[in-house]
């Protein structure tokens, strides 16, 4: 993989939430010292990737400053991280991707944010989001290469986290928005089971479908802000793992769409479990997973946004982008029965899913359907997402692969709902396995 450590200033930005953590506490940097380095970062490069909306060079050394004065307790006291632009922020612009908010500020945080702040985290800035953080790309580059895109609509949290501009940014899934942009940047990232980061708040929420996450570039750091925001106990990870008993493969029914990079990359992963002690079996989704997946999800996800953006669609709509006016005109098709119906369905395949989830610990498929594309344009008719968005688990990418042009494929990694936990402890036991055993990272695929 490129190494992103040869461009722009080097320091403390390098080090991970966790070892920054451990050496503030100890006294052995400052806050201070840590912001200016992600701040020389950020001047340094993001001219080229384009991942902040909002950043006040003087107010982030305010927070610093007084972090380091305060001396407090919180889980992530002194640590940088970016605000996804479609959260609230009461001391920052929040622009929801679009140009029809120019510098409001909103009156409160959002609850996820409220949470950072009293975990002592310091805001470095908003990351830029696509439209009303909808699928339709944005101006955000890839930091590995600057003609392929980095996904979307968490694009700016996870290209700032993948060029070393700070340890931690959150994001939100819908569909894809996570998991994909984790996997084309290269580098960790954790969505939720459904509700288990508060939503509340956020101001153009889809509540049948929006959850939130992270990014980092490790998995103890993914524990570290999932416990900042859900008063959890953080696990002690360590060097020694133990694979979950029983691990399931599952290609989806976009198997078809997955390029070779992403077909060598299950292979060798099938290859390194079944040499373990652990089981491993292939999945196969039943027909009702494919029935939801043509019609459910987008009559949820389309009504629901209809509803959110009552008053923007009512004064801009032709301002917005041709993905969003297709949404609503397809939601305006639809009934109370189509999405009373559509919400049962998904119901329904959940509860086929828990019963998956009796057979097999953990689900493997890939993140995203290969290397990051170089249409900076277009929007992905076929993703390994949706589904596992629309079914409320947790999902978790690996960044441990590289395709043939030298960058990231990302392994996705599945657990049932509500064990966000014991994903983040299997994720980190199959991290450590698939490294051990070709005994390199990153791992280069055919």
């Amino acid at each position: 993989m490129r190494d992103l450590k040869k461009a722009g200033p080097g320091g403390l930005n390098y080090l991970s939430a966790f070892e920054l953590t451990k050496k503030l506490n100890s006294g052995e940097i400052t806050s201070v010292e840590v912001v200016k380095d992600c701040l020389a970062r950020i001047s340094a490069r993001d001219k080229d990737i384009g991942a902040w909306k909002y950043i006040s060079a003087d107010y982030v050394m305010e927070q610093a400053e007084r972090c380091d004065k305060e001396k407090g307790s919180g889980l992530l006291h002194g640590i940088p991280i970016g605000i996804k632009d479609n959260l609230d922020t009461n001391d920052m612009p929040t622009g929801y991707g679009t140009h029809i908010y120019p510098n409001y500020i909103p009156d409160n945080d959002s609850e996820t944010v409220a949470k950072l702040r009293r975990a002592g985290a310091i805001l470095l800035g908003k990351t830029v989001t696509s439209e009303f953080a909808g699928p339709f790309p944005g101006p955000t580059l890839n930091p590995y290469d600057s003609s392929r895109t980095p996904g979307v609509s968490s694009m700016g949290s996870a290209a700032g986290v993948a060029d070393y501009m700070m340890p931690l940014a959150n994001g939100s899934q819908t569909g894809g928005s996570i998991i994909r942009p984790a996997s084309l940047c290269g580098i960790y990232g954790y969505k939720g089971s459904f509700g288990h980061i508060s939503g509340d708040g956020i101001r153009h929420l889809k509540p049948s479908i929006d959850t939130l996450g992270h990014f980092a570039r490790s998995i103890e750091d993914l524990e570290l802000m999932r416990c900042a925001l859900t008063d959890d106990t953080p696990v002690n990870f360590s060097d020694e793992y133990t694979l979950p008993k029983t691990i399931g493969i599952c290609k989806t029914g976009e198997w078809h769409a997955a390029q070779n990079e992403v077909i060598s990359m299950i292979g060798k992963v099938k290859e390194c479990l079944t040499s373990s002690n652990t089981r491993v079996e292939e999945v196969i989704l039943p027909n009702e997973f494919t029935v939801v997946m043509n019609r459910s999800f987008q009559v949820i996800y389309s009504w629901e946004l209809r509803a959110a953006h009552e008053k923007e669609i009512e004064g801009h709509l032709e301002e917005f982008n041709p993905w969003f006016q297709w949404a609503v005109d397809y939601a305006k098709e639809l009934t109370e029965t189509d999405f009373d119906e559509a919400i049962l369905e998904a119901k329904n395949v959940r509860a086929i899913l828990d019963d998956i989830f009796r057979e097999v610990d953990v689900i493997l498929t890939p993140s995203a359907l290969g290397e990051a594309p170089k249409d900076l344009k277009g929007i992905p008719k076929n993703n390994f997402n949706n589904l596992w968005t629309l079914m409320y688990v947790p999902c978790l990418n690996l960044p441990l692969f590289l395709g043939p042009n030298d960058l990231p494929v990302g392994l996705q990694i599945i657990g049932p709902q509500n064990e966000d936990q014991n994903l983040l402890k299997s994720a980190h036991s199959i991290d450590l396995r698939i490294k051990e055993y070709f005994n390199k990272f990153p791992i280069t695929l055919n």
